[in-house]
């Protein structure tokens, strides 16, 4: 399956933080003829390849940011909160899946019209005066069609491809990483590793890196490596660019990555002609909670306006990554 597609079929998958069950699903479909796995405790999924010491532990996380419905309304609204870190201006006037135990509804976030703004407000509405609206006009009825609080919610999900190179949808973040370690996984099943290697698709990032502190309390590893997105580009980010390369996430604001580790996978990168970038961005990864134990870094490809509907990546930049993931585990 070319890249393009797996990301078109993983991106599609509903998964917010807490509720990553679909998602785990799709990549037990992809990797269950290549290689054992198993769920922890908490839902992380973990594959081991190799054997004796854990050499390094590679990290991507399953969840997306969403909407936890809360309650109903009496005229059949549904009552929300964000789940991950969602800038109240995108949620205005926008499409929605609500997920339930029996499938999924239709739902939009309505908007006042323009003629009956009489006030002429143009702030930003807060989200919590904000309701799903799916057509219901009554508590019950909307009760009637599988809905319940602690259902949830995603942005309806539109697939793009630009200029025949770049992907934009939502839920980039992070299941790009997800598929950079399918295809790690799947090349390097095979062949003979210098040691123990964790493969981990993780829960509950988006909402305080969950999954991986689980991680941390089993796992000792040399290395431990998160596979998350950079968000670029701005004059905070410098030079990273989409079709520049993988990126080495050198700092955020969850860590300050192990500097000697940052440049050993640089010369991995040059070693083997893999185009790579390095720069500073905000946000944190699955492997800042590693740092009290082992040497971290977070490993990433650029990405435009994080955490919106119109994620956009470059495909390149995806290659490269996979490219540098199966490096890392020849040679680190």
């Amino acid at each position: 399956m070319k890249l393009i597609e797996m990301l078109k079929e993983i991106t599609q998958v509903p998964g917010i933080s807490g509720y990553e069950e679909r998602v785990r699903e799709k990549i037990i479909e992809w990797i269950k003829d290549y290689a054992d796995y198993k769920v922890d405790e908490i839902g992380n999924l973990i594959v081991e390849l190799g054997e004796g010491e854990v050499k390094a532990v590679f990290m991507a996380h399953m969840d997306e940011i969403g909407l936890l419905i809360t309650g109903i309304t009496q005229d059949g609204k549904l009552r929300f909160r964000k789940v991950g870190g969602i800038d109240d201006r995108l949620l205005y006037g926008r499409h929605v899946d609500v997920i339930t135990e029996n499938g999924k509804l239709d739902g939009v976030i309505g908007a006042l019209p323009p003629h009956l703004n009489v006030k002429g407000v143009k702030d930003v509405v807060p989200w919590y005066q904000l309701t799903i609206d799916i057509g219901a006009e009554s508590k019950e009825e909307a009760l009637s069609l599988g809905v319940k609080p602690l259902d949830y919610a995603v942005f309806k999900k539109h697939f793009s491809v630009l200029n025949n190179k770049i992907v934009s949808t939502r839920s980039l973040d992070d299941r790009f990483g997800v598929v950079a370690l399918v295809q790690a996984i799947r090349n390097l099943v095979d062949h003979e590793l210098s040691g123990k290697f964790i493969f981990a698709f993780t829960v509950q990032e988006e909402i305080g890196l969950k999954g991986a502190k689980f991680l941390a309390e089993k796992y000792s590893p040399e290395y431990a490596f998160a596979i998350d997105s950079f968000a670029c580009c701005s004059e905070l980010t410098g030079d990273v660019r989409l079709g520049g390369g993988a990126v080495i996430r050198a700092v955020d604001n969850s860590a300050i990555y192990s500097r000697d580790l940052a440049r050993k996978v640089w010369e991995i990168a040059e070693k083997n002609n893999i185009p790579i970038q390095i720069g500073v961005t905000g946000g944190g990864t699955d492997a800042s909670v590693f740092q009290h134990k082992s040497k971290v870094l977070a490993l990433s490809v650029p990405m435009k306006y994080l955490h919106s509907e119109v994620e956009m990546l470059n495909v390149k930049d995806l290659e490269a990554l996979i490219a540098l993931i199966e490096a890392i585990t020849f040679e680190i």
